[in-house]
């Protein structure tokens, strides 16, 4: 590996950080290296907050290091006045002569003006280094602003003959089928998520809450699909506790619309099997995690059967067994 991937894969490392809390903004890790050595390097903490580049550079306390330093950042420099200023003015005004970048930013307020700008006022830039490891990063941002739908993450648990409940009514619990620490992961899943979406059903037969209650963390937007409007005022979805949203469609590329429209850049979704189904069918979901325990219940409601889909990858959660799927038509799709 050389020096320019080492220094790289820290600024995608620390910009981990960030995930759940920047949004709608990106994972971002900068890295400033004086003479092959790290002098600073910091990453977005949450929106509305400094951008990595204002952390890592505010920490030096010499100015005379930068005209010897290089700047490693996952993401193009934004050149635009947000929440806060443009990063390139602050690069230029550091005199920092070269500037390594990942992968451009998609957004089109930049959009390859970051890189354009630096390179107009002299500065050299280095691009592409680890380029797929920081779209895949920043997956959810990449899918929102170049699919225009927000990244769709599938979740389930199943039995090992292959259901997801037993067949009951309203007014019956559901079949237990993951164990505590698959339900204490699948919250930390949920506050990463700007949203959680479930189907009618999953919101009559189990009145959700859909919060991160398990764990520390903030609560996602909860997203309901009504669309024959039969869905009681009393349900925890409806409580006014956290922001919900009401779809009153079936059609899954007319929900992504309503949700792109309302800004989220991923939702998890949690149920039903023909919720979950829908997507799966229509193609237009990006990751499946599947959880599968030991116990069979011979007879209920079938999980979901994915297509299109490659393993990424498997891990034990306790007693049940973490599937990791990535859709092959995923604009951000990786082979492991």
């Amino acid at each position: 590996m050389d020096n320019h991937h080492f220094f790289m894969q820290r600024c995608l490392q620390i910009a981990r950080n960030g995930l759940g809390n920047v949004a709608p903004n990106p994972m971002v890790g900068a890295v400033l290296v004086h003479h092959g050595t790290i002098i600073a390097e910091g990453y977005h903490r949450a929106c509305g907050l400094p951008h990595a580049e204002v952390e890592a550079i505010g920490q030096v306390r010499s100015t005379a290091l930068f005209k010897e330093s290089t700047l490693y950042v996952s993401l193009e420099p934004c050149c635009h006045f947000g929440k806060t200023p443009p990063c390139t003015d602050l690069i230029l005004s550091s005199k920092i002569p070269r500037v390594v970048v990942a992968v451009a930013d998609p957004f089109h307020k930049v959009n390859g003006g970051g890189i354009e700008r630096l390179q107009k006022s002299g500065v050299e830039v280095i691009t592409g280094v680890l380029e797929q490891e920081a779209q895949h990063l920043n997956r959810r941002f990449f899918t929102y602003h170049t699919q225009q739908r927000p990244y769709i993450i599938l979740k389930w648990a199943q039995t090992a003959d292959g259901f997801i409940d037993k067949q009951r009514t309203p007014n019956e619990p559901p079949a237990a089928i993951s164990n505590a620490a698959a339900h204490r992961l699948s919250h930390w899943w949920r506050g990463q998520e700007q949203a959680i979406m479930v189907g009618t059903r999953t919101a009559l037969y189990d009145n959700p809450a859909l919060t991160t209650r398990l764990c520390a963390g903030k609560n996602p937007i909860r997203v309901v699909v009504d669309a024959d409007g039969k869905l009681p005022k009393t349900l925890q979805l409806l409580d006014n506790q956290s922001n919900t949203i009401v779809i009153e469609t079936r059609e899954v590329s007319q929900m992504l619309q309503i949700l792109y429209a309302k800004g989220l850049q991923s939702v998890i979704v949690e149920g039903g099997a023909a919720l979950l189904q829908s997507f799966i069918s229509s193609g237009l979901w990006d990751e499946a995690r599947v959880f599968v325990a030991p116990q069979n219940i011979d007879k209920g409601v079938a999980a979901p059967l994915v297509h299109g889909g490659h393993t990424a990858a498997t891990c034990s959660i306790g007693n049940n067994t973490l599937h990791l799927i990535h859709s092959k038509q995923s604009p951000t799709f990786r082979r492991y």
